[in-house]
């Protein structure tokens, strides 16, 4: 199994009640490339996976081009394309070998290739003891293997999946996690993933296309997005960001009886900085000091929440064993180069 490059070409989708769902867009998927579409609700990635799948006919002059051919008018089911939904879309009355092989048998495929197929990926998705139960009888987590299962059977050109691990609980989702990330490494097939969890999005995308207001706000690899947002909005969804507001004066921002140092260029009177880079310093080292709000411990790390005497609370990741209480005193400094100038959220 191998993947095609697909090509959006001015997609655009208006609905019948005029709503705007999606503003003209151009997106390059390589073949074999994971690329998570990835924002809040009404953001349009939906819109644009259905698109790509032919559910949706994108407004007059969009074009979906698969492998150099325009497939724009092709119907769903002449696209070769394996999908996954949220509510797994099984049939309930089958059981999970009779599920897997429906696609098959539908294909006209030969009785004894379709019974190796079918073990194939059972074994693949590790589900070979449930082959004979049937849906009703399966886990959350078990179903949306059958899920996979069946999309990947008939060997599909494009993998679609949308929001698939959305109704699972945390535990669960992160496990599924790595069991998506194994299957499409080994199958090198092209795939579009639709999801709002931005740990799923890192995870799994090659490419990540952060999208708002039915366009593509940033898209790059998970490092690009993370390190090198484009705008406050990116920052804000791919992750947490603290925002200290002040005067600039001669290279630095101060705030109060802090101070922080800007790159070159930066032009605002506000600096972003990830929780990460805020740490913990001894006093003749500090750029400001504050007060623990909250503390939270969660494991591998702590979470503060740190009153700094600005408009907002800042929020620091440390690892320090000791534990903080609300009301001690902390020196901070932010990592050098970490501080970012973000210019607003585009509407």
């Amino acid at each position: 199994m191998s993947g095609i490059p697909i090509t959006l070409r001015s997609c655009s989708k208006t609905f019948d009640d005029g709503t705007v769902a999606l503003q003209p867009l151009d997106l390059s998927i390589a073949a074999g490339e994971t690329i998570v579409l990835l924002g809040p609700s009404g953001c349009g990635k939906t819109t644009t996976l259905r698109i790509v799948a032919g559910l949706e006919e994108p407004d007059a002059g969009g074009q979906v081009w698969f492998d150099g051919t325009d497939v724009t008018p092709v119907p769903i089911e002449k696209r070769n394309v394996g999908m996954v939904f949220q509510s797994y879309a099984l049939f309930p009355n089958m059981t999970v070998e009779g599920n897997v092989e429906y696609g098959l048998r539908v294909r006209g495929m030969p009785a004894g290739e379709r019974d190796a197929r079918v073990r194939e990926m059972l074994a693949m998705m590790r589900i070979e003891p449930l082959a004979r139960r049937r849906i009703d009888q399966l886990s959350g987590g078990q179903r949306q293997r059958v899920a996979l299962a069946r999309a990947i059977a008939p060997r599909p050109r494009v993998l679609l999946l949308d929001e698939p691990l959305t109704a699972l609980d945390a535990k669960l989702r992160e496990d599924l996690r790595v069991e998506i990330d194994r299957l499409l490494r080994s199958l090198a097939i092209t795939t579009v993933y639709v999801t709002h969890d931005q740990a799923e999005a890192m995870a799994l995308g090659d490419r990540i296309a952060v999208m708002a207001h039915g366009r593509i706000a940033q898209i790059g690899t998970p490092q690009d997005i993370y390190f090198a947002p484009a705008d406050a909005f990116v920052a804000d969804f791919i992750g947490t960001m603290n925002r200290v507001r002040g005067e600039v004066i001669d290279g630095t921002l101060r705030f109060g009886a802090g101070w922080l140092p800007l790159a070159d260029g930066h032009a605002g009177e506000d600096a972003m900085f990830r929780p990460e880079d805020l740490k913990l310093v001894d006093q003749g080292s500090a750029q400001f000091r504050g007060r623990v709000v909250s503390s939270f411990f969660l494991g591998d790390h702590t979470r503060l929440v740190i009153d700094v005497g600005g408009e907002s609370m800042l929020i620091a990741r440390v690892q320090q064993r000791e534990r903080l209480h609300a009301g001690d005193l902390v020196h901070c400094a932010v990592e050098p180069g970490a501080v970012m100038a973000l210019r607003p959220v585009a509407n």
